[in-house]
């Protein structure tokens, strides 16, 4: 495989331009290294301490993926083989992994995920026109990871013992704080922005070599000397040059003024290279010269775009750390519960700030310069007192705790404390109270917080104000006043930290893992990373952007209950669910691109087939939270599909199930243990499917194929343009599976690639990650292995055996002439067949459909419709294809016919 022309096409994240530059122009930044090297230093250094890798496993996925077919739906085995492969191999060099995913998408990046999403909608149209063309699988070049491989990838990593977590917003944040925190040996990942974060080395994961362990490694402090910049200058670098943050157009015209001034082009450099050294120029030469003196809005062009730029900054800031760029003292106090907080740098004082990191850790954090060295890295403090902000991790020896000076009060307040004090970071102190404010207000303030969407006085913000504004309102309620209690959040999706816990009293701003023992930052957007969480003050203005300006949004969260959120939020952590903590915290969702073909119209997108069972979902995850009409607020979803410009979000309301005995609450499915609960779980779960009349047939499947059965029958109830051919596929490919290697998988070569087969396909896979959703919301009363997509498909053995079905062959031939399969086949098709039935739903071969099944689903947002006499499966509401991309409510199940 040629992994680097794979990974090249991966390597948009981060800081524009950066990569290319590092590659071509500065290539003495890359050193190669070995980690079974660096791990006997570190051991040898710290003794007791094992040598730990942090993993941006999302920069991973497509290194990790080492099959060579990926057109079918995914070679599920042979990719659980590869990362058994790459754990081992890592383990036999005794190093740890630590493994991070994303857990959603902050809304300051949401543009850019749009992006990316409509520039893969045109590669996978190339891909299915090749497919039509040429009747086989695109080259490298073209290569599309298979649906759902990041959801998945967690749940195979948790199989294989590992420490497996998913971040509480974008994982670069905090793998880049873990790496620091922990004294890790280093970040291994594909995502230039790991050069600009103040953290441990970064390593190169498209440039290992698993047999040998080498790789190479990034060197931050080299790539300042190279610019002329110190490190804390980075991220100002990087969001003049355009991150996931800052559009790269913002600040077009600025960086040509900087190379037209630029004095030392390089004529065999390229363009890019030319622009980051002629904008390193300027940083160090003309704006390290008003560093300390000026606001950087005086010294930048930034116009309107103030307050973005800042976030972007604030953005590199992990816990604990402070930028010299941010100087000024702001102009508005930020307030809450009547007390006053001063948000100040203060410039007087120009003292040193040593970084303050996980206590536990007790060592330095090596940087960048290598494993041999220990040394401090400096950080630039302006012109004035050019003083090196040394790092610390020890907080005992040194007892040095970075402080916040207000320069009236000269009172010092400890801005960052490890996990073992329990107290609230960040703090300022205010000069007239003399006492830390508690983030919490809690139960006894029994006072509400009134919430403001921006600078502007006493603006209150609306509880839902649609798909235009972006903004989202979410509540806390204190359990014990029944009091709303609200506060200016973010929209990183993150937990705003203001409620108090009735049982324990105590304030329930962080969440700890079990396992890492640390504080996981539940506000870690722009306010945590400035080291402040705000309530402004309604009858301030605020112009200073490092504070909370209009564009941040606020947030409460959707759900009341703090105990169910907690657990919600646990299992999201440990990598344990999907999209269940999205929805009951932000109330928003997204689901990235699928092989599916936008001209095809006999087959409609994932996004409308499984719909219904997600809005049967809100329903049971959201049951608590109506507006003033008690109807339920709805959920936004971000889902690719053909015809989607991405412009908003849908707006799809909850659809209300009926469960025999009524619906369960959220307590009585997460945390009654009681045995006869696993029944209603059950029910439950069949009923987010609406086939709580198929219990019974359902119940006597043997594993794993109980949940493949349940979907397949949601399938052919849903989509009519299924046939009996699709369905004799989809079970022999499960039941031939049990007995194939990894190596015979591999091996299997389809006759030719069929374009509805490569849909079908990942059409299934798409319902595995949504059965992964349904049975995180119920309670698991499934196992989970039971429909991984390891244990019940295979891409290039369904591909084979839907060709086989399609030519006609017996059935015989399809189970490859097993009888002991045949009872089986005969028995899941019977299940399958007479559950449909029961919906009215006969599932017929190609040879009988009349000429209305070709093409009777129109595809939404295009110009096709219906056509035909059959019937439909959406008796209620408009049908589904009418609804296009500028619609934006759903509140029906727009499929099912009852």
């Amino acid at each position: 495989m040629d992994r680097q022309m794979i990974l090249s096409r991966s390597s948009v994240m981060g800081v524009r331009g950066l990569q290319g530059f590092v590659g071509s122009t500065c290539p003495h930044i890359c050193t190669v290294v070995n980690f079974k090297e660096l791990a006997e230093h570190h051991r040898s250094k710290y003794p007791g301490c094992t040598p730990t890798i942090v993993v941006d496993a999302m920069c991973c996925l497509r290194y990790w993926y080492t099959p060579e077919s990926w057109i079918c739906g995914g070679q599920w085995r042979e990719y659980f083989s590869a990362l058994r492969d790459f754990v081992k191999t890592f383990t036999a060099a005794g190093i740890k992994l630590i493994f991070f995913f994303d857990g959603m998408v902050e809304q300051d990046k949401r543009d850019e995920w749009v992006k990316r999403r409509l520039k893969n909608n045109r590669e996978i149209s190339r891909i299915f026109h090749y497919i039509k063309s040429h009747k086989e699988q695109p080259g490298r070049n073209m290569f599309f990871i298979p649906s759902g491989l990041a959801v998945f990838t967690r749940f195979a990593l948790k199989t294989l013992g590992q420490e497996t977590l998913c971040s509480l917003q974008e994982a670069d944040y905090e793998v880049a704080s873990y790496g620091l925190q922990h004294n890790c040996l280093g970040i291994l990942g594909e995502d230039t922005d790991y050069l600009i974060y103040d953290t441990c080395p970064y390593f190169s994961i498209s440039e290992l070599c698993l047999e040998s362990l080498d790789t190479v490694m990034l060197c931050r402090e080299k790539l300042c000397e190279s610019l002329g910049l110190c490190v804390a200058d980075l991220p100002l670098l990087a969001c003049l040059l355009g991150n996931d943050i800052i559009p790269e157009g913002m600040f077009e015209s600025f960086r040509y003024k900087c190379l037209s001034s630029y004095t030392s082009v390089k004529e065999n450099f390229d363009k890019k290279g030319n622009i980051i050294l002629a904008v390193s120029d300027h940083i160090s030469k003309v704006l390290h010269l008003y560093q300390g003196e000026k606001k950087l809005e005086e010294i930048l062009p930034l116009g309107p775009n103030k307050a973005l730029f800042y976030k972007g900054m604030a953005s590199y800031l992990l816990p604990g750390q402070k930028s010299p760029w941010f100087f000024q003292k702001p102009k508005g106090v930020i307030t809450l519960d009547k007390q006053v907080i001063s948000m100040s740098s203060d410039t007087e004082s120009r003292e040193e700030v040593p970084m303050c990191s996980d206590a536990e850790s007790r060592q330095e954090v090596p940087m960048c310069t290598g494993p041999e060295s220990r040394q401090e890295v400096p950080m630039c403090t302006g012109p004035e007192s050019r003083r090196e902000v040394p790092m610390y991790t020890d907080s005992e020896p040194r007892q040095e705790v970075p402080m916040c000076s207000d320069p009236e009060s000269r009172q010092e307040v400890p801005m960052c404390t490890g996990p073992e004090s329990r107290q609230e970071v960040p703090m300022c102190s205010d000069p007239e109270p003399r006492q830390e404010v508690p983030m919490c207000t809690g139960p006894e303030a029994r006072q509400e917080v009134p919430m403001y969407t921006d600078s502007e006085p006493r603006q209150e913000v609306p509880m839902y104000t649609g798909p235009e504004s972006r903004q989202e309102v979410l509540i806390w309620t204190d359990p014990e006043s029944r009091q709303e209690i609200m506060c200016t959040g973010h929209e990183s999706k993150q937990e705003v930290p203001i409620c108090t816990d009735p049982i324990s009293k105590q304030e329930d701003s962080m969440c700890t893992h079990p396992e890492i023992n640390q504080k996981l930052p539940v506000a870690t957007g722009f306010e945590f990373k400035l080291e402040a969480l705000m309530c402004t003050n309604p009858e301030i203005k605020q112009e200073d952007p490092t504070n909370v300006g209009p564009e941040v949004k606020q947030q409460v969260t959707m759900v009341s209950d703090t105990e169910i959120l907690k657990v919600a939020r646990t299992h999201h952590v440990q990598a344990e669910s999907y999209l269940v903590y999205n929805i009951m915290s932000s109330g928003e969702i997204e689901c990235s691109n699928t092989l599916e073909d936008e001209l095809d119209q006999a087959l409609p997108s994932q996004a409308f087939i499984y719909r219904p069972i997600r809005q049967r979902v809100y329903s049971l995850l959201l049951e608590d939270c109506q507006d003033v009409t008690s109807t339920c607020l709805a959920v936004k979803e971000w889902f690719v599909y053909p015809g989607n410009p991405l412009r908003h979000p849908d707006l799809v309301r909850p659809l209300q199930m009926t469960i025999p005995g009524g619906t369960p609450s959220l307590k009585i499915l997460w945390l009654n243990q009681e045995p006869e609960i696993q029944v209603r779980r059950l029910d439950t779960l069949l009923a987010c499917f609406n086939l709580s009349s198929s219990r019974e047939e359902l119940q006597a499947v043997e594993s794993p194929f109980q949940a493949l059965c349940c979907l397949l029958i949601y399938l052919f109830v849903q989509v009519d343009t299924l046939c009996l051919e699709d369905l004799h596929a989809f079970i022999a490919q499960a039941l031939c599976l049990q007995g194939k290697s990894t190596s015979q998988l591999a091996n299997l070569q389809p006759d030719y690639i069929n374009p509805r087969a490569v849909q079908l396909g990942s059409l299934l896979v798409r319902g595995l990650t949504t059965l992964v959703l349904v049975n995180s919301a119920c309670g698991f009363p499934w196992k989970t292995s039971d429909f991984m997509p390891w244990n019940v498909f295979d891409g290039k053995l369904f591909h084979q055996k839907y060709l086989q079905s399609e030519k006609g062959y017996a059935v015989e031939v399809l189970l490859e002439q097993n009888r002991s399969r045949l009872t089986k086949f005969h028995d899941l098709k019977a299940v399958v067949c007479k559950a449909c039935m029961k919906e009215n739903r006969r599932i017929t071969g190609r040879a009988h459909w009349g000429s209305h099944h070709a093409g009777r689903w129109g595809r939404q947002g295009s110009s096709y419709h219906r056509t035909g006499s059959g019937y439909s499966r959406s008796s209620q509401g408009q049908p589904w294809r009418d609804q296009g991309p500028g619609s934006r409510q759903y509140e029906h199940d727009q499929w099912r016919r009852y």
